[in-house]
């Protein structure tokens, strides 16, 4: 949530769009389902927001740039993995997780 003010997830959706970064290898058809946030730190909300994902026809979560590598702001989510391992734990393998986007 700390990155919002400074990334507006437009190039996530310039990367799907393109098929680039994290979707160069993906054939099949991309579509958005939504764009939410953690619910801050400590990732408060990321199931809770990756089972309403599922529910609504997800069927892959991308932890952003920002979330995993740090990027624009160059400090990375101290709590990515954990937030990845809780939704892998309770959603199995309902979900394909991506760790970047661009």
């Amino acid at each position: 949530m700390q990155t919002e003010g400074y990334c507006p997830g437009t190039l996530d959706f310039k990367a799907i769009r393109q098929k680039t970064g994290a979707f160069a290898d993906l054939d099949e058809e991309i579509e958005i389902i939504g764009f939410v946030n953690c619910g801050g730190c400590p990732g408060k909300k990321a199931l809770s927001q990756a089972k309403k994902l599922i529910k609504r026809g997800a069927d892959t979560i991308i932890f952003t740039s920002c979330i995993q590598r740090g990027t624009p702001k160059r400090e990375a989510c101290p709590y990515a993995q954990e937030m990845k391992e809780q939704i892998t734990q309770e959603l199995g393998k309902k979900v394909r997780i991506l760790d970047f986007s661009h």
